[in-house]
């Protein structure tokens, strides 16, 4: 590597409550580090990277970079760009590289999920290829917590924090008006892993409380068990309280609920869920014949920093601190993961693991913890997701009385590579 020399930082998918810890954390590393010159933003993940879309985050004030650990959803600015396979074409990896060489970009440090960290793999072998010294590494992020290779992943622990107490006060209200809407689901995200609909187990602490069943895509669902399971619940209550993923599977491991028209697949490819609450609804009434509605969270389980767990967010700065410190150590290829000591009190420390390994790998919960009947979980998942959701994450408020967030002045850069056009 040069004495000296550029470093970008992107983020991409679906943002989290902390993924902008994570990059805060990164942010500070490079500031103090002497290797690194200048840190580069990249406005819309990858896709700033290709458009040449860079500002530099030196340029914004200590302040606004401490504050976004205090700021949910991705600040930088992420993207769901679909990069084309490295095998068929070479033109948009190309592009980067030139990008790069026209910044003196020696480290690319990327926040993400599966298909972020299979984009960083395939970046980094190319510039192998083509005798282009950069390090690149992954900083982990999922809601869905599926990401292989580490115990958890940074996002996972503010929404189940946030999940949990939803179904916990859903619940209540449900109790409330139990001899009129007796039966409430509450939809969740997780298209492959139930890790978010699990999460949800931790507000029951007695047995008359929500959530009484639980649905996941790991235990094959079918709405005659569904029919039965509620029955069984209300005559033991008289209210029925559900949480269900939005991935739900039958025994044949399809979707219940995939749309399969052009419009249901996303650009990478993966199904486009939804309509698991409606489903039930449905189901419910007609054939167990109790008044039910519904909740829906949406996009508030994945950006509720008003609730963020404080454990969530100070791991998260933790893992883009460590990527920025292993890549000044000459580590290259890797993504940063987070291992659980063994013992009672829980104590995390990081570790490291190849990009190409985590971008082929899925982590699902495994069958230990879920329940035998598939409709609840083990005391297991709860000693696992308890700690993660420790501690409140402190939020400015301002003089409205609501949470202030900070926004980036964004002082770009200035082009040097030609006009890029999307595909």
């Amino acid at each position: 590597m040069p004495h000296t020399y550029n470093a970008v930082i992107a983020q991409s998918g679906g943002p989290t409550t902390v993924i902008n810890a994570s990059a805060a954390g990164a942010i500070q590393a490079a500031l103090r580090a002497r290797e690194i010159g200048t840190i580069f933003g990249a406005t819309n993940g990858v896709l700033g990277i290709l458009q040449e879309e860079l500002f530099d985050l030196g340029r914004e004030t200590p302040e606004t970079i401490e504050a976004m650990k205090r700021t949910p959803a991705a600040a930088i600015g992420s993207c769901r760009y679909k990069l084309k396979n490295l095998a068929e074409s070479r033109i948009d990896y190309e592009r980067i590289l030139d990008v790069f060489k026209a910044h003196d970009i020696r480290a690319f440090f990327y926040a993400g999920g599966n298909d972020s960290m299979d984009t960083a793999d395939k970046i980094n072998k190319l510039a192998a290829d083509s005798k282009y010294e950069l390090s690149c590494m992954g900083i982990p992020k999922s809601i869905d917590n599926d990401l292989a290779y580490t115990d958890h992943c940074p996002g996972y622990g503010s929404v189940a924090k946030y999940v949990a107490t939803a179904a916990m006060n859903a619940g209540r209200d449900t109790e409330a008006l139990y001899t009129s809407d007796t039966c409430s689901i509450l939809e969740v995200m997780g298209r492959n892993a139930g890790w978010i609909a699990a999460a949800t187990g931790l507000a029951r602490r007695e047995p008359q409380d929500a959530p009484h069943l639980i649905y996941m895509p790991e235990a094959a669902f079918s709405f005659e068990k569904l029919v039965t399971d509620v029955k069984a619940v209300h005559a033991e209550f008289g209210r029925v309280f559900i949480v269900a993923g939005e991935g739900l599977k039958d025994d044949k491991g399809q979707y219940v609920t995939a749309e399969t028209s052009g419009i249901g697949i996303d650009s990478f490819g993966h199904a486009q869920l939804g309509g698991v609450a409606e489903m039930l609804k449905a189901v419910i009434e007609r054939e167990v014949g109790i008044k039910t509605r519904f909740n829906k969270l949406g996009t508030n389980q994945r950006s509720a920093m008003h609730y963020a767990s404080l454990t969530d967010v100070n791991e998260a700065t933790l893992c883009g601190k460590t990527a920025v410190e292993k890549a000044l150590s000459g580590e290259n290829g890797k993504m940063v993961t987070l291992v659980r000591a063994p013992g009672k009190r829980y104590q995390c420390s990081t570790a490291l693991a190849a990009l190409s390994d985590v971008a082929n790998g899925e982590k699902c919960l495994p069958p230990q913890y879920i329940t035998p009947e598939g409709n609840g979980v083990t005391q297991a998942m709860l000693d696992y997701v308890r700690p993660l959701v420790q501690g409140e994450a402190p939020v400015a408020v301002g003089p409205d009385g609501l949470p202030q967030y900070m926004r980036f002045g964004r002082k770009h850069v200035t082009k040097k590579c030609s006009e890029f056009n999307p595909n």
